[in-house]
C-alpha cells in the first residue's frame, strides 16, 4: 500500500511512511489525492464554514530570543508597545459588534504581564463577552500559571512548537530555550483542558524532510485540536535575513496531510500563506483549512507586530468575506468550538 492509502486509512503513518509521502507528493498528481481527501474531510465535519478568531496583539515585548523572529529581545529596531486593559477592551468590543464571538490574545513572552495582571484582563474580558471563547497565545508558562489563566475563563492556547526535532530546534533557538519544555506545556495544557493549537514552520533553515516527519509524527501524538502552519519567511533584523522562505506548495500540502491526520481540526489559513501569495489565504481554506483570523488591534501597533518582513495587509471583514465567499465557502463568526462528532 503507497503511503498516501495508508494515512488516508490509518490517520497515521511512521517518521519513514511521511517522508516516503512527502517524496511521493512531490509529483503534482499524487499531491491531488492528498487535497481531494483533506477537503472531503473538511466538508464532512465543517461543510463550507470558515470560523473567525479576532486577533489581538497585545504586546510585541519579548524575554526571548528566537533567532528567526522579529520581536526577539535583541532586535533593538523594534518600537515595543503594549495595550491596557482598556485597549484591549475595546478591540473586543470592536470585534463583538463586528459579529465576532472568538478573541485572541497574542504576544510575545513578556514579563510585564505578571499572572496577576493576564487573570485580570481574562477575567474582565470573559465578564463582559461571556458568549465569547479566548484563546491565548503567550508562550510558556508554567503549569500553575496556565492553571489561574484557565480557572479565569481561558478556553483555548495556541502555542506552535516551530519545530519538533531536537537538533533542528538547537539550529534556530537560543541555548536557553528547550523543546523539551516545549513539549511539557503542551501537554500541561491539554491536561487542564485547553482546547490546544500546536504547530510549525515549513522552510525553515535547515529543515529536510526527516524534520517535517518529525512534526507530523508529534501532532499524532500530542492530538491537538487546533494547528497553525505556514511557511518561514526571514526577518530583515534577524540571522536569517538571507535565507530563503519555505514553499508555499509545499506547505499547503502539509496542511492537507494535517487535515486528513486530524480530520476534525480547526487549521488555520495562515497570515503568512497570505504574505507570500496575494491568494495564499484562499489557497489555504482549498486546501483543508477552515479559520482565518484578522486583526483587531488599533491599527497604530499593527505594523510594530513584525514578526517576519512584509506581512500581509489587514483587510476589512466586506472584503474577507467576499474573498471567502468566492471559493465557495462562508465565513461565520460563531465561537466555533472544537466538538468532535465521532471516533475516526
Amino acid at each position: 500500500m503507497n503511503p498516501i492509502d495508508k494515512l488516508i486509512k490509518n490517520r497515521k503513518l511512521t517518521k519513514d511512511g511521511y517522508v516516503e509521502l512527502l517524496n511521493c507528493i512531490e509529483k503534482d498528481e499524487m499531491a491531488v489525492r492528498i487535497t481531494d481527501e483533506a477537503v472531503l474531510l473538511r466538508k464532512k465535519y465543517y461543510g463550507n464554514k470558515v470560523y473567525t478568531r479576532g486577533l489581538i496583539e497585545f504586546t510585541n515585548y519579548c524575554r526571548n530570543n528566537c533567532f528567526y523572529c522579529g520581536i526577539r529581545r535583541d532586535n533593538q529596531t523594534v518600537s515595543r508597545y503594549r495595550l491596557s486593559l482598556q485597549e484591549i477592551l475595546s478591540c473586543c468590543q470592536r470585534g463583538y459588534e463586528l459579529g465576532f464571538r472568538t478573541f485572541v490574545l497574542q504576544g510575545g513572552e513578556d514579563p510585564y504581564f505578571t499572572d496577576e495582571r493576564m487573570v485580570k484582563i481574562i477575567y474582565s474580558v470573559k465578564e463582559r463577552y461571556p458568549d465569547c471563547a479566548l484563546t491565548l497565545s503567550i508562550g510558556e508558562k508554567t503549569y500553575d500559571s496556565y492553571r489561574r489563566f484557565r480557572e479565569a475563563g481561558a478556553d483555548r492556547y495556541l502555542l506552535r512548537h516551530e519545530t519538533a526535532d531536537q537538533v533542528h530546534y538547537r539550529k534556530i533557538h537560543p541555548k536557553e530555550m528547550s523543546l523539551a519544555v516545549r513539549k511539557q506545556c503542551l501537554y500541561h495544557l491539554k491536561t487542564l483542558g485547553y482546547q490546544v493549537g500546536a504547530g510549525f514552520m515549513v522552510g525553515s533553515p535547515g529543515q529536510t524532510y526527516r524534520e517535517l516527519a518529525q512534526d507530523l509524527v508529534f501532532l499524532q501524538e500530542l492530538q491537538p485540536q487546533m494547528v497553525g502552519i505556514g511557511p518561514f519567511i526571514p526577518h530583515h533584523s534577524t540571522r536569517f535575513a538571507e535565507e530563503p522562505p519555505g514553499s508555499v506548495k509545499l506547505t499547503l500540502r502539509l496542511l492537507s496531510i494535517v487535515r486528513i491526520l486530524l480530520p476534525q481540526a480547526l487549521i488555520p489559513a495562515t497570515t503568512a500563506l497570505g504574505t507570500l501569495d496575494p491568494e495564499g489565504r484562499e489557497k489555504g481554506l482549498a486546501a483543508g483549512g477552515n479559520v482565518v483570523m484578522p486583526k483587531l488591534s488599533p491599527a497604530i501597533y499593527q505594523k510594530k507586530y513584525e514578526l517576519y518582513d512584509g506581512e500581509e495587509a489587514v483587510e476589512s471583514m466586506e472584503s474577507l468575506a467576499r474573498r471567502v465567499e468566492a471559493i465557495g465557502y462562508r465565513l461565520t463568526v460563531d465561537r466555533g468550538d472544537f466538538v468532535p462528532t465521532e471516533s475516526i
